[in-house]
């Protein structure tokens, strides 16, 4: 009953259905919804072979394939283009005959008729300056793959056929299973100016010096893959789903301009050849405390300042990589420090970072430290870093993109800012070149264990992002979220941040705004389907797995079978059943209900605390109980409002004017205990098995409440219920409800506590670790919650036609689009 508070209630018969239990959920009458919502993810999931075995692990008869690169690649800074060949090496492991292979022209999306940009939707009437100057970019340059030519190892012509981003080669014979094949490849392609077009390499103009840096990637034809689930993953590469590709060994050598510096995938092969003596022993000298400038800031600024005349050719090899990428540019300095890890393949990884001047002023002070910081919480959670060198590269203003052992990143501090009541001082030019905003900090770090993450996953453990993007998004989303809160505990992980205000928000908190809007597809739909992909991909399965470790796993649990699920599938290619099951092989933890709500579905989290009923045991002795009858039915039966009338009126009733209208039921109520009561209380107890007289003696004795709780799931997905009970006597104490308590019914449940003194609140996931979308109905008694409210004015901007047309004409022009010159502005109707 409520009243306001829980109050216990006076008496509680016992029913004859069995012993009280103080963890027992009482069913409700609805049955039947609670099935679905727990049933068994079998029929949803492939079955299971001999490649890939019921438990998530690879089967004993798991392939992949493999492909080998020789690239010979030569960058025209000038024409801004690449010229490149390479001897491919592709080893069929398949149990099939393969008569053609596909291959990646992912530089294709950027042709003007392109299966993306002919597809391509807008969500409203609007023209940007950005989408202007895109459009005008690609209906201008000819971009995407020309002059590609197939041979054979003899050099004889390779038959190919172009589909949009991809490329059929005929074969002249089958490629039986477990023979390889060796054939070259010639292209040639102009770089896209990432800031004119959004990609994912390209080139970035710093017009004042008229300097670039160039950062290649998906730039040369890579063999798609041929897996044992899929085929030929052969989908058009359409901008958002990215890739997955085969595993090889690469020998690259890049020709760029003598004053270049280059970061790659790889080892650097002939550094004798493009260092300098100073920049070898700074390199060996790099130490595991902080980072040393193997080319320092002033170098940098000297190398763009100069003009090249010849061009130096640097060599990288890279051994088990699905990728490879570079960077180039005069403008970069370039730090290193040495990540430690003893026993493991290599004990001595090379941590580095190239930026230009741009960037310095925060990028030496967090970059490399990050990318270490990186590797000492993925290596936890996973395996060893695999690769000798993870570089962290300035290439553009905001976000990240990854590749193994490169990483691609934003964030530069804003331009200098003087203080305006001194600009000249010393003191404001030094503090405007030391100044940075929390954003850049804070951006910056975040995206540079995002991008090094991705090293683990995708790029070595190897799932498909074209198809399910939030293999890689989401699961390396909720690491980066552990390794940022491992940096600094007040680190604004998986929240907003907006400067000067700050509003922080975790990730359990914002994702249900997602969850809950129309706009949303499951998890489980293909990367280009996504219609939100930053919070489908990203925020959403990683909120999913916070909750899955701290809530409904823990962390020991959790953290082993996440590790067993990095070692199993580490230079594999695993599925969404793979992860699914080996989580729940390595753990012993059925999580075929958390699966199936969070990834399968568009619901979401709210549970309720409805109402709450509170009872104290019945004694089954009428002088005890009776009274506490009669005090419990006034208490809850309030005197009629017309009897306090009368009485305040002072209305004397008939029987109280009369007295010998008065009987036996005028001075005894229904409460008044008889001696057949006091009899048939005995014979009732003296009725008991000895075992239930006992029972029910000592539950007497105890004097304990009974609490009948009751929850609804208002949102769909089903959740632990974390429960903070606090008491009339100030104390409290937390419980956890398993998500099993939504067996029988996934809407509607009671539960049952048997407490030792009065409870005065419940509350439900007070530390907000669930996602609930909504904690208004997270407590009962409810609350209310005391904030405080802003002022405002309203601003309302009129428009003074004569005013306007007096304004003086300022300096701007317009192009005359007749003559090509420049035109003076002028109101439309003048003459």
């Amino acid at each position: 009953m409520r009243l306001g508070t829980i109050l216990p209630a006076i008496g509680l018969a016992i029913a004859g259905f069995g012993p009280l239990s103080s963890l027992s959920a009482v069913a409700q009458d609805v049955v039947g919804s609670g099935a679905d919502a727990f049933a068994q993810l079998g029929q949803e999931l492939p079955t299971p072979n001999s490649y890939r075995t019921a438990s998530g692990a690879p089967g004993h008869e798991y392939w992949q394939q493999q492909a080998d690169y020789d690239i010979d690649a030569r960058l025209d800074e000038d024409a801004r283009r690449i010229d490149a060949s390479a001897r491919i090496v592709y080893t069929n492991n398949s149990p099939d005959a393969l008569r053609y292979l596909w291959l990646q022209l992912d530089q294709n999306r950027f042709k003007q008729d392109s299966l993306d940009r002919r597809s391509r939707t807008v969500s409203s009437d609007r023209v940007s300056y950005r989408n202007l100057r895109e459009h005008q970019a690609v209906s201008i340059g000819d971009y995407g793959y020309r002059n590609l030519r197939f041979s054979g190892e003899a050099g004889e012509e390779l038959p190919f056929v172009v589909v949009d981003t991809m490329v059929r080669v005929d074969l002249p014979k089958p490629l039986a299973s477990g023979q390889y094949i060796s054939f070259n490849v010639e292209w040639t392609f102009d770089i896209i100016e990432r800031d004119t077009v959004r990609s994912r390499g390209g080139y970035e103009q710093f017009y004042e010096s008229d300097t670039q840096i160039f950062f290649l990637s998906q730039w040369f034809p890579r063999l798609a893959v041929y897996s044992d689930y899929d085929g030929w993953h052969n989908k058009a590469f359409l901008g958002s789903g990215e890739f997955t590709l085969e595993f090889g060994d690469y020998d690259v050598s890049l020709t760029v301009p003598e004053n270049h510096v280059i970061s790659s995938t790889g080892a650097l092969a002939n550094a004798d050849d493009v260092l300098t003596e100073a920049q070898k022993e700074r390199l060996a000298e790099a130490g595991s405390d902080k980072p040393t400038f193997i080319v320092t800031p002033e170098e940098a600024l000297a190398n763009e300042k100069t003009k090249a005349t010849g061009t130096r050719t640097w060599r990288f090899e890279a051994e088990n990589v699905r990728d490879f990428a570079w960077a180039s540019s005069s403008k970069f300095i370039w730090d290193a420090m040495v990540h430690e890890q003893p026993g493991a393949k290599h004990e001595r990884v090379y941590a580095m970072s190239f930026y230009p001047n741009e960037a310095e002023r925060v990028w030496s002070k967090y970059s490399t430290q990050a990318v270490v910081h990186t590797m000492d919480v993925y290596s936890r959670f996973s395996f060893d870093y695999p690769y000798p060198t993870a570089q962290s590269v300035n290439t553009w203003e905001g976000g990240g993109m990854e590749y193994p052992m490169i990483t691609f990143n934003g964030y530069r501090p804003d331009p200098p800012r003087a203080n305006p009541e001194d600009p000249e001082s010393a003191e404001s030019r030094a503090a405007a070149e030391l100044a940075y905003s929390r954003r850049i900090k804070y951006g910056l770090i975040g995206v540079v264990i995002h991008e090094v993450g991705h090293i683990y996953f995708p790029m070595v453990v190897n799932s498909d992002e074209r198809q399910w993007t939030w293999m890689d998004e989401g699961l390396n989303t909720f690491l980066e979220y552990v390794a940022e809160l491992e940096w600094e505990e007040d680190f604004p992980a998986f929240r907003r941040i907006s400067d000067p205000l700050v509003n922080e928000i975790n990730v359990l908190d914002m994702i249900p705004e997602y969850m809950m809007s129309p706009n949303q597809v499951p998890i489980m739909t293909q990367s280009d389907s996504v219609l939100r992909l930053g919070p489908n991909a990203y925020s959403k399965p990683a909120a999913a797995l916070t909750v899955l470790r701290e809530t409904v796993m823990g962390r020991e649990l959790f953290d082993f079978a996440f590790r067993e699920y990095a070692q199993r599938w580490q230079f594999k290619r695993p599925t969404p059943a793979d992860f699914f099951r080996t989580m729940e092989d390595a753990s012993g933890v059925d999580l075929d209900w958390f699966w199936r709500s969070w990834f399968y579905t568009t619901d979401y989290v709210d549970m309720a605390i409805t109402d709450v009923r509170a009872y104290r045991l019945k004694h089954d002795d009428p002088d005890v109980d009776y009274p506490l009858d009669r005090e419990e039915h006034l208490r809850d039966n309030p005197l009629p409002v017309n009897i306090a009338r009368n009485q305040a009126e002072g209305i004397v009733p008939r029987e109280e004017r009369f007295q010998a209208l008065k009987d036996l039921y005028s001075e005894n109520d229904r409460y008044t205990v008889t001696n057949k009561d006091r009899n048939d209380a005995a014979d009732k107890f003296d009725n008991l098995e000895p075992w239930e007289q006992r029972a029910f003696t000592k539950a007497i004795e105890d004097d304990n409440v009974f609490y009948f709780v009751d929850f609804e799931n208002l949102g769909g997905v089903p959740s632990p219920l974390m429960l903070h009970i606090k008491y009339e006597d100030g104390s409290e104490r937390d419980l956890e409800i398993p998500a099993e308590i939504w067996r029988k019914d996934a809407m509607k449940v009671t539960h049952r506590l048997i407490e030792d003194k009065p409870i005065a609140y419940i509350s439900l996931d007070p530390r907000h670790q669930t996602a609930d979308a909504n904690y208004s109905n997270n407590r009962f008694p409810s609350a209310i919650h005391q904030s405080r409210l802003s002022a405002y004015k309203a601003d309302v901007v009129k428009r003074n036609l004569m005013a306007d047309m007096l304004h003086e004409l300022k300096d701007s022009a317009k192009l005359d689009s007749d003559s090509g010159k420049s035109a003076p502005l002028k109101p439309a109707n003048a003459r």
